[in-house]
């Protein structure tokens, strides 16, 4: 298995289409041709853990923070970022990032949060717009489920838990082939009438090249006639952040000590009480203050994220607990998420969980 046959298996399960446009996301650095030793999980990719790699024999490394994020223009290892990179290229080991795909997934990192809060009703915080699209192709009757088949191949149909969706309506089109065409049927400068259909299927954007290709190399006319329609419905299983129930409501402070003992914590910086008990809570796993005003739309009484600035605080109005519970510690469980994806992807082949600590923060008590 080469390093770009990892990845496209990988992406099948969490696609790098559902990324924020800001994000670093994807082979960062390595040959994509070459055949993959061993795969090692890390929330960073830093020096340590690319050493950590060599040892191992493992040339692929999946982070979850992109180590190249922005404004690199040369690598000569005059910082941390820059050694950690020019190590892994020298040692041929790859590194792929996989950041806010992971944030935006259903299952992904805000998903395993609210499952260690035991929430209930749980709901994306923040869905992706603009990221749908509809496409409608008219086919003659006899055509139409060999095209179905071949855009739900190509991911078509797929909308939540529920894939080869499709609405087929029937109908009399008409056409007339002039001088230069080659016509699937009828006599050139003649009208011809057609029993047709036109199928409709819904499709993420990422996917449209592929889609509209499968489309054509199966479809019998010469001249397909379709159209594709961009959406603006929200995507409710993509997107920042996440929401639900607690079982039972709490008391405030028993709400942030139930925190502080799940996420095992030394602190939470938090506002002021809002002299109510606790039942919604939000959370948005990283620098999540961007969340704040989704988490009061949706009536939370609890928010928790990491990096609130002094600020920030303010944006509780009274009306929510907003809770700063650490950048690390509110993506302390993605490494063993990631194992778990990619044990479940790849049974057969050796996947490690890197045993570096790369959370910079630490604590004096």
């Amino acid at each position: 298995m080469t390093v770009n046959e990892a990845i496209f298996e990988i992406e099948k399960k969490i696609p790098v289409s559902q990324a924020e446009d800001f994000d670093n996301v994807g082979l960062l650095c390595g040959n994509p041709s070459r055949e993959v030793t061993g795969i090692l999980v890390c929330h960073d990719a830093l020096e340590k853990v690319v050493d950590e790699a060599i040892a191992k024999d493992m040339n692929l490394i999946v982070t979850f923070h992109p180590i190249i994020f922005s404004g690199l223009k040369s690598i000569t290892g005059k910082n941390y970022v820059e050694q950690a990179v020019l190590k892994a290229i020298e040692n041929k080991i790859a590194i792929y990032a996989i950041h806010t795909a992971f944030d935006n997934d259903f299952f992904g990192v805000n998903y395993r949060i609210c499952e260690e809060l035991g929430l209930i009703n749980q709901k994306i915080l923040m869905p992706k717009t603009k990221v749908l699209k509809k496409l409608e192709v008219y086919v003659p009757h006899e055509y139409s489920e060999n095209l179905k088949n071949a855009l739900f191949n190509a991911g078509a149909g797929s909308i939540g838990f529920y894939d080869e969706c499709s609405f087929t309506v029937s109908g009399n089109g008409t056409y007339r082939p002039v001088e230069g065409s080659n016509p699937f049927s009828g006599t050139k400068n003649v009208r011809e009438f057609a029993d047709e259909v036109m199928i409709s299927v819904i499709f993420e954007n990422a996917k449209q090249n592929e889609i509209i290709n499968e489309m054509k190399a199966v479809h019998p006319y010469e001249e397909v006639a379709y159209q594709i329609i961009n959406l603006e419905n929200e995507n409710q299983y993509t997107g920042l952040g996440r929401f639900g129930d607690l079982k039972d409501e709490m008391e405030e402070a028993d709400f942030l000590a139930f925190v502080k003992d799940k996420f095992n914590l030394k602190v939470i910086r938090h506002s002021e009480f809002i002299s109510k008990k606790i039942k919604r809570v939000g959370v948005l796993g990283g620098s999540g203050a961007s969340g704040i005003k989704a988490a009061r739309s949706q009536k939370c009484d609890a928010y928790l994220t990491g990096d609130v600035k002094y600020h920030d605080f303010f944006q509780s109005e009274g009306k929510m607990l907003i809770c700063d519970i650490g950048h690390y510690e509110s993506e302390q469980f993605v490494t063993q998420q990631l194992i778990e994806i990619l044990s479940e992807i790849f049974p057969k082949f050796a996947v490690s969980k890197s045993v570096e600590k790369t959370n910079p923060v630490n604590y004096f008590l």
